[in-house]
Formats: C-alpha cells, structure tokens, sequence
C-alpha cells in the first residue's frame, strides 16, 4: 500500500520549481542531492550554501525510528509538550529480537521478555500519531524501501543506516533521538551543507560480483572516515544496470565511509520497485516529474566539475570482495585472500555463514543466494559451515517461503532467524562464544567490529556479498575463490560452483498476510502511556543541569582512549539492548569497550580519589557522587559507526562535562551538542600525547564561548606542573544556546511553554 501518498504528490507538485529557484541562485546545474536538498530547506535559501562550511535548516518529510532507539527518542518526545507529531513518524520493533534456535522460538522469546518495552513503544505511538511496526514485522530499513521511501524526499532516521532508504533516490540520514524529537515537534533540523563526492559506475555487473562489493570496494577507497561530512552521489551507466534494492546495499553501507548519506538519481528500477510494492501511484508521480528527480545533465556530462571529490568504478572488472576483520573499509579482493590471510595469519575455516540483514535481505539478494544453496544438493556437496538466513521483512521472508527458497535453505541444514536485526547488532546468542576462541565467520551484514556480532573479540568477522557468504560456507573455506576454485564432493568427485543468478523481483509479485503494521488512534489525547517507576528497562527522564555560567575548573581525567572507540565501544549494543529506555541502568556500559591509553586494557581506568582501578562507569559514579567533573579524551573519528545517542547520554548522565577527541564522526559529535556536552578537538592532534594519566583539567574561554572561536585548557599534571593547549569546536550560536541550556530538549520545553 502507499502510505502518506498527500505528503509525497505536495512535494512533487513544488519539486520543479523549487528546483528552478535553487539552479537560478547557484547560477548552474545542480547534482542530485542539490536538487533535494535546496527543495527541503525550512526557508527559501537567499544564497548559495557554502558546502562545508554552512549550517543550514531543513524540513524532512518523515522520520523513523527503530525500537532501541526510539525509546529514548520518544521519552524525550514526552517531554516536549506537544500533542502529535509534526510529521509522518514510525517505530519498528526489529533490535531486541535474540537469534538463537529460530524465528518462531525466537519471536515468541522476544515477546515475553520485551513485552513491557514493546507496550511502552505502541501506546507512546498511538497517542502521538506514529505508525507501529510490530515484533517480527521487519528490520526497519527493508520496511522503510518498502513502504515509505520515494524520489526526491528527504528523510531521518534513529540509525545509523537509515541512509539505506537512499536506493529509491531519498536523502535520508541517521540522527540521533533529540534530532528526531526536533523534526517531530514541528522544528527545523540543523545540517551543515554537506560535500559532495560523486561515484561514476561504469560497465555492468556480472558473474559473481554485486552491489555489495561496490561499496566495499569505495570502503577501501575512502576508508571509515572518508565520507564524513560529505553525501555520496551514484551515477553512470553501471548505477542505472542495477536494482533498487542493490543499490539500496550500497547506500546502507554508506554509513561505513561516515557519509552523511548516499543516493542515486531516479530511473527505471526504481519504478519497477515502487510498482512491484504497491506504490503504482507513487512510480507515476516519480515518472511524470523524472528529469526533475536525477542530476542536470551537465552535471553528469563533466561531474569533476560539480562535485568535490571523483571516484570512477568500472564494473566490468570489478571483483568480490571481503572486507576485514575488525573493520568495515579493509577490502580484499577475493583473488588477494589466500595470501592476505597467510600473511596475517587469520583464521581461515570458516565456522559460520550468515545472510541477510538490513543490508542484504532484498527478494534479489536471497534468490541468487538460494541459486547456489540449491547447487549443494545437484552436485553432490554439503555444506562444511553453519548457515544461517535473516530475512529483511515480513513481506521478503512470506514470498520466499512461497517460492521456496526457505525449502532449498532447509535442506542444506540452514537456519532462518526472525525477521530482524538479530546477530548484526550483536543480538546472536552464539554457541560457544563465552569461550572467545580465535574463529573466523563471513556475513552479508554491515559491520564487523570486535565483538559485534558475538560478544567474542576473537571472532574475525568478513563482510561479503550474499552470493559470497554462501559460497564460503559451502567451502568451509576464507580463501576459496569460487570464481576460480573447485571443490572435491561427497563422492570423491571435482565439481564447480556455477555464477549465482536470481530476480531483481518475485515474478508472481509480492504476498504477505500480515505486514505487522498498526496504525495510530487518530485521536490519542485518551491514551495513557505508564511507566512503572521500578522498570528496570523503562525510565521517564529528568532535564539535565543548564550550563553554570562559568568556566569549567577542577575536571578530572575520566579515561584516554586509545586507537579505534566506536559507538559500540562507548556504549554497546548486544545484551546491553534491554536497557535502552533506562538510562541510568544502560549508563553501567558507558566505555566499558574503549581501550585504556595508560594500561591496554578495557574497562580498568584509574580513579582519582582513591588511586586503585576499577570500571569505567564505576569510577565515573564516584567523580558525579563528589561532585567533580570530568572530561574523556580520545583518538581519530571518535564515536564512528551507529547513531545511538546513549554514547552521548550516558556520559552526559554520570557528570561527564567534555569530550575531547583528534576528530568526530558527524553524528556522535552532533549528539553531544544535543546533550549538552562540549565536543572539542585538539589544534594540534600532537598535544594527544601530553594528556597524562592523573591530570586535572580545566576548561576556559566558555564564559566567551563563540562560533569559531578556539578555547583553552589547562592540563594540571600531578607533579605541580601545568601546560595550556587550544581546543576548536565546531559550535554554532544556536548549537551554544543548547550547550548553556544543558541540552537542546530543554528549549523546545520551553519554547513549547511558552506558546501555551
């Protein structure tokens, strides 16, 4: 069905003339993303926006939210006063759902244990007016490619990989839950105009590569933090070969390059999509504004011209990769493996195969995948991993069991998990992890951190395409290249995998009997939404202390993070999931991953006041008992990978005052500034090095605090002596009025208190 089809024909019929007004301002043709962007923007734009440089309002058309975070998000919603959401707003519970025997056992166990969670997330939503996706209903992005992205909208999302909704050329972009709380209270949302860097995709994909191995060829390119700040524009002959839903895989994992997000330019797959889904209507209003919804002609005719940076992709020669272990962006192409492997001695028996995910669990994805599960049986093979599938939606997994591929998937000894995030946010009750052997896996999903999928820091986790997820699992084998390799079957024999194949889309269409969809009342002032007090899973929050209108003296040094510290690191998901509508219970993970600058290991700081070691967030306690601040120092792109703001809650909640880092990833560096905090970074990234282990710190210039101008701190070190260093930030007036609030939720209180 075509959710919101007013919404979308309202922003088609100003699409081309907002278009116009922006090209005539700019005084030249526009990319695609310009084309959206300039036609979200909350005002008309009097000036061209400086990428880079300007902060600029805009209006998004709809926002979602999955059930970890939107926890957080809606209690912070509560407490904004307002009666309904300003815009079409969902919920979809696709993260506290454990992978552990299979989807029925699995769902049900879900059920119970997050019962009181899940009744808290439907009664907040059908007060306020949000769409409700129920438990099993689906992975919030595959639900949101289905139902809700279209062309030339612009869109955010409580994750990280939002971005996803990008392979039906939206603009859509991870936030953090106060950005959302923003947007559904009726205000702009604050963005600096991103780069833009513009990827030519030329030839067409063919044999064993797909569009998975697009992204995680850019990955290595750019590398984890090479995107950031920037949206990633597809284009060329190659973008058009492609699916819908291929292209969403490579928008999904634009958030491993710290994109801002990714996009295409609308064309004719995304037209099949959006009729094969039932959005007819939709693929008609797209078709009638279609040159509209793609960059200029010009723009593709001479793109070094209009974007900021260039990568050139020809498909013909591009070959599968695995990206890994331990980070997203190492890129092996699979020809490399064998030596690369031997070289760094990485396990190379693969224990487990897993597909699907928000990235891959497309009709396509799954039916090239079941196009070589069905080989295992033809020709005499078995398949020497554990397999598993997680299906990306209701609708996806009831088609495919129709089709079935669930059938051929069974036969080889597979496992379907439910339709939901399962192992790729750590939700994988894993056999035999606690035992943290050295073991190695392969999967389709997103990202491969330590400890992500299993909780084992020696898992060495491969990222890959479906095709060569399945393949590897046949083998058994990290350097099996199926392009080239064969294997010896059941009988003796020497047999070859053949090329995978499949459907862009189910030739008997889609079938579903239950989306998993509820609709809100349409009026939800009767609704109660309760929260007991003794929860241990819920908490209704408390506003955090405005600024005091001083400097901040006498800060102690809370931990230096060494190397890599992600959101997973500051505030990990898995187990740690059930906590996060409480935010004094999930604050017990606050950087209990990061790595100790002082000592190499996790989780063991020192604390001041009593000299011993002991945990992060135990320590931090004592400093917010005594009544003492604190400050967290870090390394490069801190806070890298999921839009989860408890990574900015939780310190904000213990007392932590500051976060001083050599750089941000965008989003975390944005939900410090809605919490509150200061995101500052070193002048000089050397001075990383003069933080020791027992300075007290102090923070001056705040009472001065002003847009591009740098503040100082002063590192009193225990043996009496002292050094200042320069600290820049990138805070904006409005972005300074949220830090002397204490959080930019307490001015929409106000403002809302105001207007009543």
């Amino acid at each position: 069905m075509a959710f919101d089809l007013d919404l979308i024909k309202k922003v088609y019929s100003e699409f081309e003339q907002k278009v116009n007004d922006a090209r005539q301002l700019l005084g030249r043709p526009l990319t695609f993303t310009e084309k959206i962007l300039y036609a979200h923007l909350t005002n008309p734009a009097t000036r061209a926006y400086d990428r880079g440089v300007d902060y600029v309002d805009f209006a998004p058309d709809r926002v979602a939210m999955q059930d970890a975070t939107a926890q957080m998000a809606l209690l912070q919603f509560m407490q904004a006063g307002r009666a309904k959401v300003a815009v079409p707003s969902t919920v979809h519970c696709d993260h506290l759902i454990m992978a552990e025997t299979g989807a029925e056992a699995d769902l049900k166990q879900a059920n119970t244990e997050s019962k009181e969670v899940y009744d808290f997330l439907a009664s907040v939503s059908n007060k306020y007016g949000i769409g409700f996706w129920k438990p099993g209903a689906g992975i919030i992005h595959q639900v949101v490619l289905e139902n809700y992205a279209f062309p030339g909208g612009m869109m955010i999302g409580t994750d990280s990989h939002t971005v996803n909704a990008g392979g039906l050329g939206m603009v859509a972009i991870g936030v953090g839950g106060a950005d959302a709380c923003d947007v559904m209270a009726g205000l702009p949302w604050e963005l600096k105009m991103p780069k833009l860097i513009g990827v030519k995709l030329t030839g067409k994909l063919n044999g064993w590569t797909a569009p998975k191995d697009v992204i995680l060829k850019v990955a290595g390119i750019l590398t984890v933090k090479g995107g950031t700040g920037c949206i990633v524009e597809y284009f060329g002959e190659g973008a058009i070969s492609m699916s819908c839903t291929g292209k969403g895989t490579i928008c999904n994992m634009g958030a491993e390059i710290g994109a801002t997000t990714s996009t295409f330019g609308y064309d004719d797959s995304m037209s099949r999509y959006l009729k094969a889904t039932g959005r007819e209507e939709i693929a008609a209003a797209a078709d009638a504004i279609a040159q509209h919804l793609t960059a200029d002609p010009e723009v593709y005719a001479n793109p070094e011209q209009y974007f900021d940076q260039l990568i050139e992709i020809n498909l013909d020669e591009l070959e599968p990769h695995l990206n890994g272990p331990f980070t997203p962006d190492l890129a092996t192409p699979i020809s490399k493996m064998k030596e690369v492997a031997a070289a760094n001695d990485w396990p190379t028996k693969v224990e487990v195969g897993l597909i699907g995910s928000c990235t891959n669990s497309s009709y396509e994805d799954i039916s090239r995948a079941v196009s070589l599960a069905r080989q295992v049986n033809e020709k005499g093979l078995k398949t020497k991993a554990e397999f598993t599938i997680t299906p990306g939606s209701e609708q996806v997994r009831y088609t495919i069991e129709r089709d079935g591929f669930l059938d051929t998937f069974d036969k080889i000894g597979a496992t379907v998990f439910a339709n939901a995030c399962g192992p790729c946010i750590g939700m994988w009750n894993r056999v035999g992890a606690e035992k943290k052997e050295k073991n190695t896996i392969v999967h389709s999903f997103n990202r491969n951190f330590a400890k992500r999928a299993d909780g084992n820091p020696n898992t060495y986790a491969f990222v890959a395409s479906p095709e060569i997820v399945t393949a590897l699992a046949i083998a058994g084998d990290l350097t099996f290249n199926p392009l080239t390799d064969t294997l010896i079957n059941e009988n003796g024999e020497t047999v070859k995998l053949d090329p995978p194949t499949g459907e862009e889309l189910p030739l008997r269409g889609f079938a579903v009997d239950d989306p998993g969809y509820q609709a809100p009342a349409a009026d939800g002032s009767h609704v109660q939404v309760i929260v007991d007090p003794a929860s241990k899973r819920l908490q209704l929050l408390d506003p955090f202390a405005p600024w005091e209108g001083t400097d901040l003296k006498g800060l102690k040094l809370l931990i230096k993070a060494k190397g890599k510290c992600t959101t997973d690191h500051i505030s990990m998901a898995g187990p740690w999931l059930k906590f996060r509508g409480h935010l004094d219970n999930i604050s017990n993970n606050m950087l209990i991953g990061a790595v100790n600058f002082f000592n190499d290991k996790t989780d063991n700081i020192k604390n001041q006041l009593t000299g011993e070691y002991g945990p992060v967030p135990a320590t931090q306690r004592a400093y917010k008992a005594a009544g003492i601040g604190s400050i967290v120092v870090g390394d490069e792109n801190y806070g890298e990978g999921s839009s989860r703001e408890h990574a900015a809650m939780e310190p904000r909640h213990l007392g932590v005052r500051a976060v001083l880092v050599k750089s941000f990833a965008r989003i975390h560096e944005t939900n410090l500034k809605k919490q509150g905090m200061l995101a500052l970074t070193f002048a000089d990234k050397d001075d990383y090095e003069k933080i020791q282990e027992d300075d007290v710190v102090d923070i001056t210039g705040l009472t001065e605090f002003a847009p591009g101008k740098p503040l100082t701190l002063v590192l009193h070190h225990s043996d009496g002596t002292a050094e200042n260093i320069e600290v820049n930030h990138t805070y904006n007036d409005q972005q300074i009025e949220w830090f002397k609030a204490g959080g930019a939720l307490n001015i929409i209180r106000k403002e809302f208190a105001a207007e009543s």
